[in-house]
């Protein structure tokens, strides 16, 4: 089978994440895969592993989202120059304390031999505190 392009590869991730297609976005890291995640947020720092990126950092992100809400995510747009891939795209759902959650994304992705090795992700990580992490209003 032949080898994807970088932009492919990562357009399949970001659609697979935005279907819900857990193995493929998976799939779509090397081993040795970092993820860095901006900002002074409990989930700031860089991920390293294809196992601590899909468990520990994506996997706990469904936990900040109400329990019946549905993560949307729409890819905007792709730029891609040899292995380094633009990606933006938007997120929105319902945080897990009620507030309406909708932020745009960027990630630099860099993607060898047909898996992504590094992303590092930009956002609104002001909204995201305020959202995501307070506590409900009560």
């Amino acid at each position: 089978m032949d080898q994807l392009d970088p932009r492919t590869v990562v357009e399949r991730y970001v659609t697979a994440v935005a279907e819900g297609d857990l193995a493929t976005a998976v799939a779509s890291f090397a081993e040795d895969a970092t993820w860095e995640y901006p900002g002074d947020l409990p989930l700031s720092r860089v991920w390293r592993g294809r196992k601590a990126i899909a468990e520990d950092f994506l996997g706990s992100v469904g936990s900040l989202f109400a329990p019946d809400a549905v993560l949307e995510v729409t890819l905007t747009g792709l730029l891609a120059d040899g292995p380094q891939v633009v990606a933006e795209w938007t997120a929105r759902g319902t945080a897990a304390n009620g507030s309406a959650y909708r932020n745009r994304c960027l990630g630099v992705f860099t993607v060898e031999n047909g898996l992504i090795t590094s992303v590092r992700e930009y956002l609104d990580t002001q909204h995201a505190a305020r959202t995501l992490f307070a506590p409900a209003a009560g």
